[in-house]
């Protein structure tokens, strides 16, 4: 596939891409692979036979087995204004390690990272997924996220 500047996808901007100052503020893991990964302008890619220091490089956000209570989760700071029509969760080239459910939700915070008064919106109520597939998810919610 030819690499192209992918801001504008179906007549929606990607506010979740670095290039336009997302970046991901917090994350409870990312042992395997590179949570700022997932915020990447570019269609993932699979590489045949390429490892790093913690086994098959991915290129998505990878974690270690959760074997506690709880879930790993990331906080991803939008680099613009923007209201969230959909929201495209990818687990390319995952097969077998990829989250069998995920959720999102939302906040607005003037903190670098929002704190356990911060008030969240879901999103994206709890939702299955699949190996190696994009989940396409309309969003409801009309607020105007933004990072400050």
């Amino acid at each position: 596939m030819v690499k192209e500047n992918l801001i504008f996808l179906n007549g929606l901007i990607d506010l979740a891409q670095s290039r336009l100052g997302s970046k991901i503020v917090y994350k409870t893991d990312e042992f395997f692979a590179s949570a700022k990964r997932i915020i990447s302008p570019w269609p993932p890619v699979f590489k045949e036979g390429v490892f790093d220091k913690h086994g098959k490089w991915m290129d998505g956000w990878e974690t270690r087995r959760k074997r506690t209570k709880g879930y790993d989760y990331l906080i991803l700071k939008l680099g613009k204004p923007g209201v969230i029509n959909k929201v495209d969760i990818d687990t390319s080239y995952f097969s077998g390690n990829h989250p069998n459910k995920i959720s999102l939700q939302a906040c607005l915070s003037n903190k670098k990272i929002p704190d356990k008064k911060t008030k969240w919106t879901t999103i994206i109520k709890k939702s299955h997924t699949k190996a190696n597939s994009h989940h396409f998810f309309k969003v409801k919610s009309k607020f105007l996220f933004y990072s400050c």
